[in-house]
C-alpha cells in the first residue's frame, strides 16, 4: 500500500523520479516526514508559496553561481516537475544569522503574503559559536508553534556534516535540540548531518576529501543532492497527509 501512494502522490506533487527523487542514494529513514497538510493542499489547488530560511547555505558559498545554491536547487526541481504550478519560493538569510535572526525574516516573510511550508535551516551559527542551547531551542520552539498554529507546514533542517566542525565543537548537543524541538512542534526533521554523513561514506559526494579543482564542483553537487533528498522528504510528508 505505502508503494501505491508513493507513486500516487509522487505524481501528484511531480518531484523527479525515484531514482532522482530517493536524494542521491539518501537513507530511506532520513527521508520520512510526518503530514505536510498545507503543503498538500497547496499543490492540489494549484498554488504553493515556500520560504527557505537560514544562514550561509542558502545562499550558496563556494558554489558555481546563486544557482547551485540548495534553496534553488529545489526550486528549479518543483518548477521543472510543475511547470502548471503556480510557486513562490523566496529565500531569505545571510551568513551568520541566527534561529533569532531566522525567526524574524519568518516573520516578514508572514506578513508580506501567506505561507505553506517553511524550511528552516537552523543551529549552525549557533554550534560554530558554542552558543546557548537553551535560547536557541526556546526560540525556535515558539516560532515553530506559531506557524502550526497559523497552518504552516514546517520542517526542519538540522547542521551539516563536517569533520572540521565535529573535530572543533561540540555539534551533537545541537543535532539532538532540534531535532527534539522539530518532534514536539509538529515539524518535520531533515536530518542534513546524518544524510551527508551516509554520502561521504558511501563516496556519492564528500566536499572536504574533493581535490581542490574538483571543490567548487562538489559543492554544487552537493547542493543538487541536497535539494534532490529534501524534495524527497517533503514528498513524503504530502503523501503522509494524503493517507
Amino acid at each position: 500500500m505505502r508503494g501505491l501512494l508513493a507513486l500516487l502522490f509522487g505524481m501528484i506533487l511531480s518531484l523527479p523520479a525515484v531514482a532522482e527523487g530517493a536524494g542521491c542514494g539518501a537513507p530511506e529513514e532520513y527521508l520520512q516526514s510526518p503530514p505536510l497538510h498545507a503543503t498538500a493542499t497547496g499543490i492540489t489547488t494549484g498554488r504553493l508559496s515556500v520560504l527557505a530560511v537560514g544562514s550561509a547555505s542558502v545562499t550558496g558559498p563556494g558554489t558555481g553561481s546563486p544557482a547551485a545554491a540548495w534553496p534553488a536547487r529545489l526550486e528549479a526541481l518543483l518548477r521543472e516537475r510543475r511547470p502548471d504550478l503556480q510557486l513562490r519560493f523566496e529565500v531569505r538569510g545571510a551568513r551568520g544569522s541566527t534561529v533569532t535572526d531566522q525567526w524574524r525574516q519568518i516573520e516578514a516573510a508572514m506578513r508580506a503574503g501567506p505561507l505553506d511550508l517553511v524550511i528552516w535551516q537552523a543551529g549552525m551559527t549557533e554550534a560554530l559559536r558554542s552558543q546557548p542551547i537553551d535560547d536557541m531551542v526556546a526560540t525556535l520552539t515558539e516560532g515553530l508553534d506559531r506557524l502550526h498554529a497559523r497552518g504552516i507546514d514546517a520542517v526542519v533542517m538540522g547542521i551539516q556534516f563536517s569533520r572540521f566542525l565535529r573535530a572543533n565543537a561540540d555539534v551533537d548537543p545541537y543535532r539532538d535540540a532540534l531535532r527534539v524541538a522539530a518532534g514536539a512542534t509538529h515539524a518535520g526533521f531533515f536530518s542534513r548531518y546524518d544524510i551527508m554523513r551516509a554520502w561521504a561514506d558511501a563516496g556519492t559526494v564528500d566536499v572536504e576529501h574533493a581535490a581542490p579543482g574538483r571543490r567548487t564542483a562538489e559543492i554544487d553537487k552537493l547542493n543538487d543532492c541536497l535539494a534532490r533528498a529534501l524534495g524527497a522528504f517533503i514528498r513524503d510528508g504530502v503523501e503522509e497527509a494524503r493517507r
